[in-house]
C-alpha cells in the first residue's frame, strides 16, 4: 500500500501543499475553517507526517512537554490524554515529566525542552517562577501555564471556582458547620494558595472566618492529608468541617478520620477538589469542586497550537468548575 502523502491530503481538503505545511509545522497562520478542512482530510485519509523529516527541516522537535507535580493524581492523567488526542492531528508526541513537586525536577526539563527546542510545553508548575519560564521563551518554544495563579506573561488555563466554592461553603454551613478548616498546599509552592485565599474570603461572606490555627500546609499527597487532618483534630477546638486542596489529599483525611474513629460527616464534614474518577467511588463518596480535567487539557491544547500557529499576545481560558454534592457533607 502506497504511502499518503502531503499531496494526497491537499487535494482531498482542496488546497495547496503548502497549506498542509503550514497547518503541519505551525510557520505561518491558517483561517480556522481551512484548518478544519486539513485535519479532516488528515483524519480521513490516514495520513502520518514524516516528523523525523520535519524536525530535520525545521530545528524543532515534534514533541509537546507536559510538566505535572503527580501523575498518580487522576486528574493529571485524564489532563494528558485530553492534550494528546487535541495534538495529535498537528504530528504531535506528548511526553510527560512527573516531577514529584520538586524544583530541581522542574528546573531540569524545562531546560532540556529549550534545548531540544521542543514544539511547546504544557506545565503545571509547583516551585517555578516566572523567570524560569524565560528559558522556553528565550528558546521560542510556547508555554501554557495550566494553574491557578498567572506566572509571567504566558498563555494559561485556570479554574473559574468562585462559584463553584460559594456553593460548597452554602451546603457546608446549612449543616450547621461554624468552625471551618483547610488541609493547604505547601507554604513555599509558586503563587502561595489562590483556592485557600478563595476559601478565606468567601467564608467571610457566610459570617463565619478561616483561622490561620484551622490552616495546615502540606504536599498535594494522600499522606499530607493524613497528616494534616490528625493535627487538625488534635486541636483544642476540631473543626467540624474541613476543605482540602484537592481529592488525593481529602483521601488520606478519611484515612486518618478512620483511624481516629471520627465520622465522616457526622461529626466532620469533607469537601475535596477536582472530582477525580475515585472520589465517587470511596466510602462516604466524596463531595467536592469538579474541576474537568478533559476540558482542562483541551483548553490547552487550544492554546497551544494558537501559538504554534503565530498569535503572540498571552491569553487565559477559565474553566468553569463546579461544586458537586456527595455524602461527606
Amino acid at each position: 500500500m502506497e504511502r499518503v502523502t502531503m499531496a494526497d491530503v491537499a487535494e482531498a481538503a482542496g488546497v495547496s501543499v503548502a497549506t498542509v505545511s503550514y497547518v503541519l509545522s505551525g510557520k505561518r497562520p491558517v483561517r480556522p475553517d481551512t484548518r478544519a478542512a486539513v485535519e479532516a482530510a488528515i483524519r480521513e485519509l490516514g495520513f502520518t507526517p514524516n516528523t523525523t523529516a520535519r524536525s530535520l527541516r525545521t530545528g524543532r522537535s515534534s514533541l509537546v512537554g507536559l510538566v505535572v507535580p503527580d501523575l498518580a493524581n487522576p486528574f493529571y492523567a485524564q489532563f494528558a490524554a485530553a492534550l494528546q488526542e487535541r495534538l495529535r492531528d498537528l504530528g504531535l508526541h506528548v511526553v510527560v515529566c512527573n516531577t514529584r513537586a520538586d524544583r530541581s525536577e522542574e528546573l531540569a526539563f524545562v531546560r532540556e525542552a529549550a534545548q531540544q527546542q521542543f514544539a511547546g510545553v504544557v506545565i503545571t508548575p509547583f516551585r517555578l517562577t516566572a523567570k524560569d519560564l524565560e528559558l522556553l521563551e528565550r528558546a521560542g518554544v510556547p508555554v501554557v501555564v495550566s494553574a491557578d495563579i498567572r506566572l509571567g506573561q504566558v498563555d494559561r488555563v485556570a479554574p473559574e471556582a468562585r462559584s463553584a466554592m460559594r456553593a460548597a461553603l452554602q451546603a457546608v454551613t446549612d449543616a450547621g458547620r461554624r468552625r471551618i478548616a483547610m488541609i493547604a498546599g505547601p507554604r513555599d509552592a509558586t503563587g502561595g494558595d489562590p483556592r485557600l485565599e478563595l476559601l478565606r474570603e468567601l467564608a467571610r461572606q457566610f459570617g463565619t472566618e478561616l483561622p490561620h490555627g484551622l490552616v495546615v500546609r502540606g504536599e498535594h499527597t494522600r499522606a499530607a492529608g493524613a497528616e494534616g487532618f490528625g493535627e487538625l483534630m488534635s486541636r483544642r477546638h476540631p473543626p467540624d468541617a474541613v476543605f482540602c486542596a484537592n481529592d488525593v489529599i481529602a483521601v488520606g483525611a478519611m484515612d486518618r478520620a478512620e483511624e481516629l474513629d471520627v465520622r465522616i460527616p457526622g461529626d466532620v464534614a469533607l469537601v475535596g477538589y477536582d472530582d477525580a474518577v475515585f472520589a465517587s467511588l470511596v466510602r462516604p463518596r466524596l463531595t467536592t469542586i469538579r474541576y474537568p480535567a478533559q476540558a482542562a487539557g483541551e483548553a490547552a491544547a487550544r492554546l497551544l497550537r494558537e501559538r504554534i500557529d503565530g498569535r503572540t499576545v498571552p491569553r487565559t481560558v477559565r474553566v468553569k468548575a463546579e461544586f458537586v454534592a456527595r455524602e461527606s457533607v
